[in-house]
C-alpha cells in the first residue's frame, strides 16, 4: 500500500506515520484490490465487513481477528414508500464509524503503534477509544466542549484520556494537531487518513447486496467532514470499475442550515471552500465550519451529478421525532438525514432512497 499525495503525487509507505504530504497536501490510498464477487458472496458466512477482504487493505489476518468486533452487516429498514433507513447504530459502539475505525487501529497494530491521537465531535473517537483498548493501544481523544456528555462518558468507559477543547471544532483539530506535532504520537484522523474511507465504502457494497445486485435511486448522506460521503463515492467509483453498475445513484448530501459551508460553496461554483457564517447546530456530527477536505469533497460531489440540501434545526427535531414513532431511535445528526430527504423530495416520492442512521439516540444530550 501506498499513500499518494492528492496535489503533488509523492508516494509514502503506507507505515508512514505522516498524515499530510511533505508539500502539505492531504493524502490518497493506493494497493492492489481485487473486484468483489457478489455472487460467491451469497453462502458465505461472515456478515460483517470483511467479507468484502480482498477489496481492503490487505491486513494481517492474526490483526484483523485481534482488533474487529464483527462490525458491519447492518439491516435496511423501512421508513416509508420506497424509503428506508440502514441501521448502522447497530454496531459494537453504536455508530457508523466502527466501519472506518477498525481499519485504522488494525493499520495501527500491524505498525506497532503504542499510542495514538484523534480529534472528533464524538463518535468517531468512541470508536477508536474502543477498538483501541482491545489491542492495548493508549488513546488521546480531543473533543469539543460542547460534546454530548454520554459520548464523553463512552469514550471514557473505553479508558481514552479525553481533552475538552473549548469553541469551535476546528480549534479542536488544532489542539490535536499541536499535540500530534509536539508529542510524535500517531495521528489517528478520520479525516486526514483516507484508510477510514476504506471502510466507510462497505457502506454501500452493503447496499448492493441488499438491493439484489443494484443500487437504490438515491442515497442520502450527512456531510461534515464527508467520511461516510468520500468512503461512498470510493465504492461507486469502484463498482463502476468493475462494471458492477453502468451510473452513479444520485446523491444527496446534507448539512444543518446553521453550519453549511459545502452547501454554500457547491451552490455559488466556487472551487475553493467559502468562509461563511455559521452557528451552533443539534447535528453535532456534521457541525464543521472549514472541513479539511472540503474542496476534495466539492469536487467529488460535482463529478458524480450530486446535490447539496440544508436542513434547519426544527426540521431536524421534527424529524427525530417522526422516526422515533417509527421505532428508529437515533442521534440528531442521523435525524438531519431523514430532515434531508424530507426537504429534497417530500413525503410522498416515488423514488427508492436509502438513509444511513448512523448514530443511536442514546448518544445524544437532548
Amino acid at each position: 500500500m501506498k499513500y499518494v499525495c492528492v496535489d503533488c503525487h509523492a508516494e509514502y509507505d503506507w507505515t508512514d506515520r505522516r498524515y499530510r504530504c511533505r508539500c502539505g497536501g492531504l493524502l490518497s490510498l493506493r494497493y492492489d484490490k481485487k473486484p468483489i464477487d457478489f455472487r460467491a458472496l451469497e453462502t458465505h458466512r461472515d456478515r460483517s465487513l470483511w467479507r468484502y477482504r480482498g477489496a481492503l487493505p490487505p491486513f494481517d489476518p492474526q490483526v484483523i481477528s485481534a482488533v474487529t468486533m464483527g462490525e458491519g452487516g447492518t439491516p435496511l429498514v423501512g421508513i416509508g414508500p420506497k424509503v428506508w433507513g440502514k441501521a448502522d447504530y447497530l454496531m459494537p459502539t453504536l455508530s457508523f464509524k466502527d466501519r472506518g475505525a477498525v481499519m485504522l487501529v488494525c493499520a495501527m497494530l500491524q505498525q506497532g503503534v503504542r499510542s495514538c491521537v484523534i480529534d472528533s465531535s464524538g463518535n468517531a473517537a468512541t470508536s477508536v477509544a474502543a477498538y483501541c483498548t482491545r489491542v492495548g493501544i493508549s488513546c488521546e481523544v480531543f473533543v469539543p466542549s460542547y460534546t454530548s456528555a454520554k459520548k464523553v462518558e463512552q469514550i471514557e468507559a473505553h479508558q481514552a484520556t479525553v481533552h475538552r477543547i473549548e469553541h469551535t471544532r476546528e480549534d479542536t483539530a488544532r489542539a490535536a494537531i499541536e499535540f500530534v506535532e509536539s508529542t510524535g504520537a500517531f495521528y489517528a484522523s478520520h479525516i486526514f487518513n483516507p484508510l477510514f474511507w476504506e471502510g466507510t465504502k462497505t457502506y454501500v457494497y452493503e447496499l448492493y447486496e441488499q438491493f439484489g445486485g443494484r443500487l437504490p435511486e438515491v442515497l442520502v448522506l450527512p456531510v461534515g467532514n464527508g467520511t461516510l460521503l468520500m468512503g461512498a463515492i470510493l465504492a461507486l467509483d469502484e463498482l463502476m470499475g468493475w462494471n458492477a453498475i453502468t451510473h452513479y445513484p444520485l446523491i444527496v448530501a446534507v448539512q444543518a442550515a446553521n453550519c453549511a459551508p459545502l452547501a454554500a460553496t457547491f451552490a455559488s461554483g466556487s472551487a475553493g471552500v467559502l468562509t461563511v457564517e455559521t452557528k451552533p447546530t443539534l447535528a453535532e456530527g456534521i457541525a464543521s465550519a472549514a472541513p479539511a477536505r472540503g474542496n476534495e469533497i466539492i469536487a467529488a460531489m460535482r463529478r458524480v451529478g450530486g446535490r447539496f440540501v440544508t436542513v434547519s434545526e426544527r426540521e431536524i427535531l421534527e424529524a427525530r421525532d417522526t422516526l422515533a414513532r417509527r421505532g428508529l431511535y437515533v442521534e440528531l445528526t442521523s435525524a438531519a438525514n431523514h430532515a434531508g430527504y424530507l426537504a429534497a423530495f417530500g413525503s410522498s416520492s416515488m423514488e427508492e432512497a436509502v438513509i444511513p442512521l448512523c448514530g443511536a439516540g442514546l448518544k445524544s444530550a437532548h
